[in-house]
């Protein structure tokens, strides 16, 4: 029996050696195999073709949202005058403005509507869409709008470092100054989303961040009935309003554009004077202006 034993386990080291086991054909779990990661790399793909610029782009996560930690409420009571969601309440007016500009598919037709109606509004512009498109930026400079800092490539603020916000607003200001002639006062958060040592630093640099207090949610790619619902419900005097004229590539923003004419003649006809930001809080568009 012990021969035989022998005889087998001999025959089955001879049939180990004579084929090798390829370790390759077994991945471990800290090796991926490679439709890992092409699923990873269509992910990350994803991501950042979501979050880059638009609002069309997914919106922070429950968990990435839950890391603002303070409310819009405290935030204004704590940096009066640098965090702003509205202008005064005792005087009829409103300001239109519009994020995640400029885009050659929709910034143009809302420049247009207004235009048409003599309409001054504010634009939140992305630096990585200034440097495409920088006639659009001119355009909106030479028509008497504010041009505001949206960050330059729509980054999350409340999850950045100090040092990559910072770096946000200053390359965006880079790009735009050169082509409105002023670096932008106004700082609109993408989201909305800012932290209280974000809001201090911009303070003690001369900036006033800007949210809204009316949202239309036209990022939604919305139909015109919709957008104007959803400014009507909760305008009120100093109302700063949101709305996009510039989008994903499978946002649709034509409710905007449509429902635009609809929202100044309705904000009119209620007696509301349409202003930029500078005009509604009584500032210049710029920190500073170029000679």
């Amino acid at each position: 029996m012990k021969r035989q034993s022998r005889i087998v386990i001999l025959l089955v080291l001879a049939l180990l050696l004579a084929n090798p086991i390829d370790a390759s054909a077994y991945p471990s779990e800290a090796e991926p195999t490679p439709s890992d990661h092409a699923a990873a790399s269509v992910d990350s793909s994803r991501t950042m073709q979501s979050t880059e610029q638009y609002n069309s782009y997914a919106r922070p996560r429950k968990k990435q949202r839950k890391q603002a930690v303070m409310s819009w409420i405290t935030l204004e009571k704590r940096y009066p005058g640098a965090f702003v969601t509205h202008g005064p309440r005792s005087v009829r007016r409103a300001a239109l403005t519009f994020d995640d500009v400029p885009d050659p598919r929709y910034t143009g037709k809302v420049l247009d509507v207004l235009a048409r109606y003599n309409v001054r509004a504010t634009f939140f512009v992305l630096g990585s869409l200034a440097t495409r498109y920088p006639q659009l930026v001119r355009r909106m400079e030479r028509e008497g709008h504010t041009v505001g800092n949206h960050s330059y490539n729509h980054a999350v603020f409340s999850q950045l470092t100090a040092e990559q916000y910072q770096r946000q607003i200053a390359r965006t200001d880079a790009i735009l100054a050169p082509l409105v002639g002023y670096s932008p006062r106004y700082i609109r958060p993408p989201y909305g989303e800012i932290r209280p040592a974000q809001v201090q630093w911009a303070k003690r640099n001369g900036y006033v961040v800007v949210n809204w207090d009316v949202d239309s949610v036209d990022w939604r790619s919305l139909r015109s009935r919709s957008v104007i619902i959803n400014v009507r419900k909760t305008l009120q005097p100093g109302s700063i309003i949101l709305q996009h004229a510039g989008g994903g590539s499978t946002q649709d923003l034509s409710g905007t554009v449509e429902a635009l004419p609809v929202i100044i003649r309705m904000l009119r006809n209620k007696g509301y004077e349409l202003v930029t930001i500078p005009e509604m809080l009584g500032s210049s568009d710029g920190r500073w202006q170029q000679r």
